[in-house]
């Protein structure tokens, strides 16, 4: 990830204003920046339909077979060994499980 892209991501996760509780759904305003964060970034590598680029699909056929306590570590802690960089400084574990939930029931286009 270069300079300019990890800036702009620590720039994006501070410019947030929402307060996150425990087991508690983020506000409308942050699932609006987590869904363009995840069509963005996220797509990025997983292809902008993400279904799939350098990274694999991210549709919930895709996810099936992995828990969202599994995709949620993954969101946080990345993959080491390949390009999926943690997202833990830029993400609450409330917004990576949120995130998984809108990705195993399939994110609108």
């Amino acid at each position: 990830m270069n300079l300019f892209r990890m800036t702009m991501l620590a720039a994006f996760a501070l410019g947030s204003s929402a307060v996150v509780c425990a087991n508690a759904d983020p506000g409308a305003q942050r699932q609006t920046e987590l869904l363009h964060l995840l069509r963005h970034d996220c797509g990025s590598c997983h292809g902008m339909r993400l279904e799939g680029g350098l990274g694999p699909p991210l549709t919930p056929p895709a996810l099936r077979r992995l828990s969202n306590e599994q995709i949620v570590a993954t969101i946080l802690h990345g993959r080491p060994g390949t390009p999926m960089p943690p997202w833990r400084p830029f993400l609450s574990p409330d917004e990576a499980q949120w995130l998984a939930m809108q990705l195993k029931q399939g994110v609108s286009r």
